[in-house]
């Protein structure tokens, strides 16, 4: 028997359902980074890769730009790019990121030119592009409702890692600082986009499938970082602690 349409009501519900229990606030290495339990090095491997992502989000979302047909749902979504890129030199989230990576020591072309990211981070982050490219706009639009999530985490990873690492300030946390009332805009919008535009129950299983997936997304490169950093499996060309670094007394 197929299914009902879900109102638009359950069709939240739902996802907020996936978001409790898939999104990576649940993993391991969150709890070990903002508990005050990294080691200098997982947190400099965590921002590191984490960059990659950063840097291809507004890759992502230009390309979900050009499939967006109506005038001011493109109005809405390239605000998204604004804030990764910034309006000027100097601004914007990916900028706030590097800023994060100086501060631990590494050099802006070594980040940027991801060489020693985790061979998962690239996988799950490319496939989360090629997603948004080649699904439809509603799973693509749908895969962004982790940001429904984002401000808890963002507050839990902020206090906990101000409050346990000496090597952090407000300063070089400053992504975080700015980020939720941006996610809160995007997901919003998001959200009631979804809930319009997915009219049939294919349509809303299809949204469900997406937010799991980008779930994944991110669970993937926590995974990742636990296996090569934590317990200490690197794997061949990727960031070995201790190079492509100043000293920790320089970087500081």
């Amino acid at each position: 028997m197929t299914a009902s349409l879900m109102s638009a009501e359950e069709l939240e519900a739902v996802l907020r359902q996936v978001g409790a229990e898939r999104y990576h606030n649940r993993h391991r290495f969150h709890a070990r980074q903002y508990g005050g339990h990294c080691t200098y090095e997982e947190v400099q491997a965590w921002a590191l890769n984490r960059y990659y992502y950063q840097s291809m989000i507004p890759i992502k979302d230009a390309t979900v730009l050009t499939r967006l047909t109506d005038t001011e749902d493109r109005r809405q979504w390239r605000k998204r790019i604004e804030d990764h890129d910034g309006l000027q030199e100097g601004d914007g989230g990916i900028e706030r990121w590097l800023k994060l990576t100086d501060s631990l020591g590494f050099s802006r072309d070594y980040v940027m030119s991801a060489e020693g990211i985790l061979p998962a981070t690239r996988f799950s982050v490319d496939a989360y592009v090629e997603f948004c490219r080649d699904r439809t706009p509603l799973e693509a639009v749908a895969s962004s409702l982790t940001e429904l999530f984002s401000p808890n985490i963002i507050s839990e990873r902020l206090t906990g890692m101000l409050a346990n690492y000496d090597f952090v300030s407000k300063e070089t946390l400053a992504y975080f600082s700015q980020r939720p009332p941006q996610a809160k805009r995007d997901s919003e919008w998001a959200l009631a986009y979804v809930k319009s535009h997915a009219t049939s129950r294919a349509e809303q299983d299809a949204v469900v499938k997406a937010l799991e997936f980008k779930c994944s997304v991110l669970w993937t490169q926590l995974d990742a970082l636990w296996t090569g950093y934590v317990d200490k499996y690197v794997p061949p060309g990727a960031w070995e602690p201790g190079t492509h670094v100043a000293s920790r007394e320089r970087a500081a």
